[in-house]
Parts: structure tokens; sequence; C-alpha cells
């Protein structure tokens, strides 16, 4: 019962922390031009996941340009906005959760949290280059089902390998 209480509290402070945040680094109520230029970590993670869409489609022969607002466009064709539901922080928040609220060493989370988010993230960029190349051959989504589902359903199957194999790491010999 600890580690539920545990969980459920570093998840929420972890997510509704980051929709605070989110809040604060976005002009207009109670804006912070200070914590926007320097601790802006959710646009940071946008920015991120157009540089990885744009290197992982240019690998398939696609030229991409970055453009404000957080759009990319395959040059001269359609593009996609990276918004704040693109950015993950739901699957950031329960992983990195998860993993705290677990038990061992501090170097053994780090790993785990650090290893988890970069893995999620790459399905992240995965996800936004498919829909991205998707759009501009005017594919639909498999089963008529959004590419926001599709992450989602992806990222949390994932998790659930990743938590059997933390599980399998923390038993002892």
């Amino acid at each position: 019962m600890f580690f539920l209480g545990k969980f459920l509290g570093l998840f929420l402070l972890f997510y509704y922390g980051t929709k605070l945040w989110i809040g604060i680094a976005a002009p207009g109520g109670d804006y912070s031009p200070f914590v926007a230029q320097w601790f802006d970590y959710v646009s940071w993670i946008k920015q991120s996941l157009m540089t990885g869409t744009g290197w992982l489609v240019g690998l398939f022969g696609y030229e991409t340009v970055k453009e404000p607002g957080f759009l990319i466009r395959i040059l001269g064709k359609r593009g996609v906005v990276i918004s704040m539901s693109c950015v993950g922080y739901g699957v950031y928040s329960f992983w990195t959760a998860y993993v705290i609220a677990n038990s061992g060493t501090l170097l053994n989370k780090t790993a785990w949290v650090l290893g988890g988010l970069l893995s999620l993230w790459t399905i992240n960029v995965g996800r936004i280059s498919l829909f991205l190349v998707a759009v501009n051959n005017n594919r639909p989504m498999p089963l008529g089902i959004d590419h926001h589902t599709w992450f989602t359903m992806v990222a949390y199957a994932f998790i659930f390998l990743l938590i059997w194999m933390h599980q399998q790491q923390l038993k002892p010999d």
C-alpha cells in the first residue's frame, strides 16, 4: 500500500506540476518571462522531438524545415505541429513515478528513469515521423485510430514491458 501511495503522489506531482509549469512558461495568466527563457523544459522537449523527427525522416530521403509554432514540415509539403498533447508528459510522469516509488539505489533509479524516458521519447519521435510522412502521402491512420491514441497504446505497452524488466532486475538471485 505504501508503494501505491508514493506512486500516486509522485505521478500527480509530476503530471500536474508539468501542467502548472506550462502555464507559468506560456504568456498570459501567471506568466514568468524568467521561467519561459531559462526553465521551459516542455518547449525543450518539443524542440527535441522536432529535431529527432527531422533526423529520422531525413534518413528516408525527406528534407524537413522547422517553422515557428513548433511546426515541422516536409520541404514544400504539409507539416505537423508539435502541440502540448504531443509531448508525452503523461507517460513520462507515469514511468518516472513508478521507478522512484520502487526500491533501489539512487544510481539504479536514475539509470531506469533516464533509460525509460529516452525510450519513450524515441517512440514519440517514431510516431511523429510516421504521422508526418502519412499526412504527406494521404495515408489514413491504421484502424481509424488517431496518432495520439496509437502513441499512448504503444508507450504504455512499452512501459509495462519496462516494468516487467525492472521487476526482474529487482528480484534477489
